[in-house]
């Protein structure tokens, strides 16, 4: 097992896949104590039966109900815990190795993602890669374009105590 974790960390991007293709409902809040309000992770509304994927590589290490709440909890291969909630159908259990992209689960009318750097919870959300397209010349007479090279990730920039390491910028 350790070595196709070490497989999967060869993968990981420094981007992770969005797991939905869904508007943010509700942003990540910390909360100021253990015990305190706030949100966890990002909130989701998608339409229902809505295709969740893995965000990054890793093994399954949860897969249940917990006070009538169906998720998924992976493992990831770098060293972070994503917790996929408020699904409807999971598609791979315990034990599971997933690769970012790999579908994991359907949802109901609403979607959790949180990510955790051991037991603190951290925003999702600067580690979310965006599409970004590589600009490309079209034809102007009319014939059919060629089929554009597939999107790189592009992640947010990192924020100040979001467990994202930084480095000393290139010159």
């Amino acid at each position: 097992m350790i070595g196709a974790v070490a497989a999967l960390l060869l993968m990981t991007s420094t981007c992770y896949v969005p797991p939905i293709d869904a508007p943010v409902v509700d942003p990540f809040r910390a909360p100021a104590c253990v015990f305190c309000s706030g949100n966890r992770g990002l909130e989701y509304l998608p339409h229902s039966g809505a295709t969740v994927v893995a965000a990054a590589p890793g093994v399954v290490a949860f897969s249940g109900m917990v006070a009538g709440v169906r998720y998924l909890v992976v493992d990831q291969a770098d060293g972070r815990t994503a917790t996929y909630g408020r699904i409807a159908v999971a598609r791979v259990g315990v034990g599971h190795l997933v690769v970012a992209g790999d579908v994991v689960a359907t949802t109901g009318d609403h979607f959790y993602f949180g990510l955790r750097q051991g037991q603190v919870y951290i925003d999702p959300a600067p580690f979310l890669g965006s599409p970004r397209y590589r600009p490309r010349l079209v034809p102007t007479d009319g014939s059919a374009p060629r089929t554009p090279p597939r999107p790189t990730l592009v992640c947010a920039a990192p924020r100040r105590g979001s467990g994202w390491a930084t480095a000393a910028p290139r010159r």
